[in-house]
């Protein structure tokens, strides 16, 4: 059976990531809209649409390569911005702790995935 990127680990994890942002970031004020909560959401997105694209081309071992360093980038970027949001008090330090927490494990999950591409049916390099 083959496994389609909605099974992946990493992708639903991220994707629980970008929810729950999406939904702390509603009672973002209204002057942040374009600086820091389109900013967070779309870097929170981009994480699983990164995985996404990357898993599609996994028998390209660069490219999914490739792609996974930038989901893992936009992944840091994501942590970036709730720095910005506990700093601004738009959250709270237990919010911000766990948000980053839940981040944090979805980077291990883009970096085994790298370190382990013929898991994901990627060729090997030799």
């Amino acid at each position: 059976m083959m496994i389609k990127f909605q099974d992946l680990l990493a992708y639903n994890k991220g994707f629980d990531v970008a929810m729950e942002i999406f939904e702390i970031t509603k009672n973002f004020p209204k002057q942040e809209t374009v600086a820091l909560t389109d900013q967070i959401r779309r870097s929170s997105r981009s994480v699983t649409i990164t995985i996404c694209e990357s898993y599609r081309k996994r028998e390209y071992p660069k490219y999914f390569h490739s792609k996974l360093t930038d989901a893992d980038a936009e992944n840091s970027e994501t942590q970036g911005w709730l720095e910005y949001a506990l700093a601004c008090k738009y959250i709270s330090p237990a919010t911000f702790e766990a948000i980053v927490a839940k981040s944090q494990e979805v980077g291990r999950l883009i970096n085994y995935m790298i370190l382990n591409p013929g898991k994901f049916g990627s060729k090997t390099e030799n």
